[in-house]
C-alpha cells in the first residue's frame, strides 16, 4: 500500500516503516561520527520507554556511543496486512537489526511498563541474558496507568493548579494562533496525574530489579523530566504536569538513598523542549517550540533528541560529571534553551506573535517537518509512492 500520514488532532495513526528506519540509520550514523572514551560506560542497559524521542536516542547512543548491550522497554501496536504498527514498533525493529548487524546485543519487549508481570518478565531476561544492568533510563510518556497494587485506572490530566488560566495556543495544521483557557484540576485529577506521571513507577523498577540482585555495583539510573520557561508554566510546570514532575524529584532523593549500598546514583535530567507526540498534546507548547525553534536555530544553539542525549552521556553518564546541576541536584541539559538571551527573544516573540505574523516569528514549518518525521515521514532518501507492506520488519520481531 502507499503508507501516507493520516492526522487526527494532535495524533498521527499511520507510521512509514521504511521512514522510520531510515532515521533510525541517520541516528546511529551520527552518533558514530562522535567517537567518545568508553572507559566507564555503561555495559549492560535498560531504558524504559526506549523505542522513540529520548528514550530511543539514549538507546542508541548507549550503544552505538557506549557499545552497551541494550534492552529496552515500550508499549507498541503491531502492524497488521492493512495498517501500520506504531512508529516506536518500527523504531525498535530497525535498532535491533540494525545492532545485531553491529555485533551488539539488542532486545526489544512491548509490554505494559506499569505492571509488576512486565517487571518481572524484564528482570528474568535481565538475569537470564545480562547478568545485571549498569544503568536504567526511565523515559516513559503515557497518558494513564493502572496501580498494580489497586488494579484502579488512573487517568493523568492537564490542567492548572489553583485558579484557572489563559495563554496563547496554536492549532498547529491551520496556523492560527489564538487564547486558551485552561480550567482548574480538582484535587483527585492532581492525585491522578501524580500516580501517572510521576516518579513511584520509577521507584517500583529500580525496588523489583535491586531485590533481584540485578543492579550492578556502581548502578546509575536517569529519569527524564521538563521544566520549561515561565510562558508555558501556567499549564505545565505550575500546573497538574508540575506537581508530577516534583514527585519525580522526590523519588530520584528516594532512589539515590536507597542505591548507596551499591555505591549508585539516581537523578533527574532536566532536558530541553523538543516535537513529540506527547508535548504536541499540552496548550501552548507547540507554539512555544515553534517560536523557540525559531530563535535557537537563528543563535546556532539547536538542538533535538540525539544531540541533547549525546551530550548528557557525554557529560554525566559516559564523562566526568562535568555537568550543569541545579540545587535539587538535577542534571541541567536544558540550560541553551534557558539562557537568559533566548528566553528574552522568546518571550519578545510571545508576545508580538499573531496569526498574521506567526510564519515571519516563527518556526512552524520545521515544527511540522518535525512532528511528521516521528512518524517516518518527510525523512530524505525514502520513496513515498513506493508500495510499502506494513508489516515490513515483521521478520525481525522478538
Amino acid at each position: 500500500m502507499i503508507i501516507t500520514p493520516k492526522i487526527r488532532g494532535f495524533i498521527c495513526t499511520t507510521a512509514h516503516p521504511t521512514g522510520c528506519r531510515q532515521l533510525v540509520t541517520e541516528q546511529i550514523a551520527r552518533t558514530q561520527a562522535r567517537p567518545v572514551d568508553r572507559t566507564g560506560t555503561p555495559k549492560s542497559v535498560l531504558v524504559v520507554g526506549g523505542s522513540a524521542g529520548y528514550g530511543l536516542a539514549s538507546r542508541i547512543t548507549a550503544a552505538f556511543g557506549g557499545g552497551a548491550r541494550t534492552l529496552s522497554l515500550s508499549f507498541e501496536k503491531e502492524p497488521t496486512a492493512e495498517a501500520t504498527a506504531s512508529a516506536g514498533w518500527y523504531n525498535s525493529r530497525a535498532f535491533d537489526d540494525l545492532a545485531r548487524d553491529a555485533g551488539l546485543y539488542a532486545r526489544s519487549v512491548s509490554a505494559d511498563a506499569f505492571s509488576d508481570e512486565t517487571k518481572a518478565e524484564i528482570a528474568d531476561i535481565i538475569a537470564a541474558d545480562l547478568g545485571g544492568i549498569d544503568l536504567l533510563v526511565y523515559s516513559l510518556a503515557s497518558p494513564v496507568r493502572r496501580d498494580p497494587d489497586t488494579g484502579t485506572l488512573y487517568r493523568s490530566a492537564i490542567k492548572a493548579v489553583g485558579e484557572p488560566a489563559r495563554l496563547k495556543t496554536l492549532h498547529v495544521e491551520r496556523g492560527v494562533v489564538q487564547d486558551i483557557d485552561v480550567p482548574v484540576a480538582t484535587d483527585e485529577e492532581i492525585r491522578a496525574t501524580v500516580k501517572v506521571m510521576g516518579g513511584e513507577d520509577w521507584e517500583r523498577w529500580i525496588a523489583r530489579l535491586q531485590a533481584r540482585g540485578l543492579l550492578n555495583p556502581g548502578f546509575r539510573t536517569v529519569a527524564y523530566t521538563y521544566i520549561g520557561s515561565e510562558l508555558t508554566w501556567p499549564v505545565y510546570w505550575a500546573g497538574t504536569l508540575g506537581r508530577a514532575k516534583e514527585d519525580l524529584d522526590r523519588a530520584g532523593k528516594a532512589i539515590r538513598t536507597a542505591l548507596a549500598p551499591l555505591s549508585g546514583d539516581a537523578r533527574v535530567a532536566v532536558l530541553k523542549a523538543v516535537v513529540t507526540q506527547a508535548s504536541s498534546a499540552i496548550p501552548a507548547i507547540p507554539l512555544y517550540l515553534s517560536l523557540l525553534f525559531k530563535v535557537m536555530k537563528e543563535q546556532g544553539l539547536h538542538e533535538d533528541c540525539q544531540d541533547q542525549i549525546d551530550r548528557l552521556f557525554r557529560a554525566a553518564v559516559f564523562g566526568d560529571r562535568r555537568i550543569l546541576t541545579d540545587e535539587v541536584g538535577r542534571w541541567r541539559v536544558d540550560d541553551w534553551e534557558m539562557r537568559p538571551d533566548v528566553q528574552a527573544e522568546v518571550r519578545r516573540r510571545w508576545e508580538a506573535v499573531t496569526t498574521e505574523n506567526l510564519m515571519d516569528l516563527s518556526d512552524l514549518t520545521g515544527y511540522r517537518e518535525e512532528f511528521l518525521r516521528i512518524f517516518g515521514f518527510g525523512v530524505d532518501g525514502v520513496d513515498y509512492d513506493r508500495d510499502v507492506s506494513p508489516l515490513d520488519g515483521a521478520d525481525s520481531a522478538r
